[in-house]
């Protein structure tokens, strides 16, 4: 086994990104022991790596001994679609000013959905995501809105996958979700009832770029305004309007800064 793994090949990179992984599916601090098990390393392995990235910053030790992600693997995130976050800022706050409401954009990463920009209203909304996480694209009404402007074979690739069950009201079913992708299409809007999380509903516009799909620029509230979340639709779409032209000089890929395929 190379470098002691578990498994026969494995590289040191591969071990180094098993550890970062052991962090995503647990949010507290761990210890040593926990990140070995989760990581499937030996412990001895786990220890010296830990080591390393303490030394560099991506992870940082407590005083009782336990690991948490550091805070210069933060800042490093921040580069994430760093130009379009940083241009439709101002827009992004517009839409909140004018509607009241949680604000987002995010953009297509593999299968998901990430969140670049995102601010909260004062009224109560249950939280499914945050800047910088990642939801399923049918979950949630930027991740519809994407994905029904997206090229054909990216659809159809999305929809020969398994499809997670967010909630008791996700749309799994491939065909019916496919007719809604259709049904986006024509009327240039998603929208989303507790799909995401219970409590919340969402609706969403493409932010276009030169003729192609770039971003989903969104609305979240609470469930009992489902009905009348349309009525925000005029002004979603001025603000996309916006950071089209805004961004329109600079390459989509440029622009996004993240591996879309």
């Amino acid at each position: 086994m190379a470098g002691g793994s578990r498994e026969p090949g494995r590289t040191v990179t591969s071990k180094v990104l098993a550890i970062l992984e052991a962090f995503e599916k647990s949010r507290g601090a761990l210890s040593l022991t926990d990140i070995a098990e989760g990581s499937g390393l030996p412990l001895s392995t786990a220890h010296r790596l830990v080591a390393e990235l303490t030394d560099w910053g991506f992870l940082s030790r407590s005083t009782t001994g336990r690991y948490q992600l550091g805070i210069r693997l933060w800042e490093l995130a921040q580069n994430t679609g760093r130009q379009l976050r940083e241009t439709a800022r101002p827009f992004v706050q517009d839409l909140f000013s004018l509607t009241g409401e949680t604000s987002q954009l995010a953009v297509r990463a593999g299968h998901e959905v990430l969140y670049i920009e995102r601010i909260y209203g004062t009224k109560r909304v249950p939280r499914a995501s945050r800047v910088g996480g990642r939801l399923p694209m049918h979950a949630t009404a930027v991740g519809k809105v994407i994905l029904a402007f997206e090229e054909e074979w990216v659809r159809t690739a999305y929809l020969n996958r398994e499809l997670e069950q967010t909630t008791a009201h996700s749309h799994t079913n491939p065909r019916r979700l496919g007719e809604e992708l259709e049904q986006i299409r024509e009327q240039g809007y998603a929208t989303t009832l507790e799909e995401a999380r219970l409590g919340s509903c969402s609706i969403a516009v493409p932010v276009f770029h030169t003729g192609r799909i770039g971003a989903g620029l969104g609305l979240v509230m609470a469930s009992t305004q489902a009905a009348n979340m349309t009525r925000h639709l005029p002004v979603l779409l001025g603000v996309s309007a916006q950071i089209e032209r805004a961004t329109a000089h600079i390459p989509l890929e440029s622009l996004l800064g993240i591996n879309r395929r």
